[in-house]
């Protein structure tokens, strides 16, 4: 009955155009400040999903590494029970160290990552081959597969070079460090490049692959010395149990790490950027309530009559304040609907059509990606609809407060 009565109040024609005025106003601001929402939270799903995409192409599902220092000891027999673990797709040895590599004149830092034959199992850096192929050659005759941005700043083709590239790591066994001749204290040799990959700026300016016995040749590493273990697995959602099942096999001294753990600032930074832009934009939706306050406050004072009719008739406090906070909640409800209908054709269209361009370059795209979620829209709704309550309730409990006052 009550929301009868609200449709009433909110389709009949008002004594005062500034109160029709005011409703509308509020109703439009409620459709805006719901498709912001929605479009925002979109955007920030959108994001979320392209950087995760990315940095998949790069870190394994699980990584096993040391606990402390650098590298780690991993026998025949320990490799054969980990790859024995269920759910454990492939496994690839690495090894890696901070070096240098050079081009004539130019030398740049970089993380020089060294592969065994399994790493396109594990990895995804295969797919986003931009010149050349993924080929790292072997411990004799190595092979460079160049970060894009590594590349430019090399000023080389890494799919045509001719002559090779030098590659400086330090050495373990070198002793004191030789402050008049910091180069003495590194082993050089040189590499040919087969190509380059281009994912995301971390990678694209910081990473060079090669061949795994390369590196640990140039390092001094022993036979079962390696950085890391890097482990795909069939069922991505099974990562929390199967990173059990590997931790209990090698016991102490390692460190086992999904890839959500291995990248949990970024995830973090992600899930707090878009939950306080919730915020920031649920306290305008909270300003914009305001006008609901105000219109519903009128339409209270414009139906004084009615209320006093209906509480001649026997209504209660109860049912009138139920009437105006339906009030509130129908405002909502219409204007909700409007501004998830208007964030859905926004979203639509920015997918079809890439209407808004994204500046910059450091993606592999050019506009704004954009990935609708149900549990956003129910999360906006309850959202509106909690404010539209909180709204209403004090025109509501001014209506209820009325008292009866008849006259002849």
């Amino acid at each position: 009955m009550n929301l009868l009565f609200a449709w009433r109040y909110f389709r009949a024609k008002k004594s005062t155009n500034a109160i029709n005025i005011i409703a509308w106003v509020s109703m439009s601001a409620i459709v805006v400040g719901t498709a912001a929402l929605i479009v925002v939270l979109s955007v920030f799903n959108g994001f979320e999903d392209l950087v995760k995409s990315l940095y998949s192409s790069f870190y394994p599902d699980i990584r096993v590494g040391p606990v402390s220092g650098k590298t780690l000891t991993l026998t025949a027999s320990q490799l054969a029970r980990l790859r024995a673990v269920p759910g454990v797709h492939a496994l690839s040895l690495v090894v890696q160290d901070r070096g240098i590599v050079e081009n004539g004149d130019v030398r740049v830092p970089v993380y020089l990552k060294g592969v065994d034959s399994n790493f396109l199992r594990v990895s995804g850096v295969g797919g986003t081959i931009d010149k050349g192929t993924f080929d790292v050659g072997d411990a004799d005759h190595p092979k460079a597969v160049l970060g894009s941005g590594i590349e430019y700043t090399l000023g080389v083709e890494s799919d045509r070079q001719i002559m090779p590239l030098g590659v400086y790591l330090f050495r373990r066994t070198s002793g004191a460090f030789n402050v008049m001749d910091p180069m003495a204290s590194f082993n050089h040799e040189s590499v040919m490049s087969s190509g380059d990959f281009r994912i995301q700026v971390d990678f694209d300016n910081n990473y060079v692959i090669t061949s795994m016995g390369f590196v640990k040749r140039m390092i001094g590493l022993g036979p079962d010395e390696y950085t890391a273990a890097e482990i795909s697995i069939d069922d991505p959602s099974a990562a929390p149990a199967i990173k059990t099942a590997l931790a209990q096999v090698l016991g102490k001294g390692y460190l086992v790490q999904t890839r959500y753990e291995q990248n949990q600032s970024l995830y973090n930074t992600m899930g707090t950027e878009k939950w306080f832009t919730y915020i920031v934009l649920t306290l305008i939706l909270i300003v914009a309530a305001f006008n609901m306050v105000g219109a519903l406050t009128m339409l209270v004072w414009e139906k004084q009559k009615d209320i006093h009719v209906l509480k001649a008739l026997g209504a209660d406090g109860r049912l009138i304040r139920r009437i105006f906070l339906s009030e509130g909640f129908l405002l909502a409800l219409i204007g909700g609907g409007g501004g998830i209908l208007l964030a859905v054709v926004i979203c639509t269209l920015q997918l079809k059509y890439k209407l808004v361009p994204l500046e910059g370059g450091s993606f592999l795209i050019d506009y704004y990606p954009v990935k609708m979620v149900g549990m956003d829209f129910l999360l906006v709704m309850a959202t509106i609809t909690v404010v539209a309550v909180l709204a209403s309730w004090i025109p509501a409990r001014k209506a209820a407060a009325t008292p009866i006052e008849l006259r002849t």
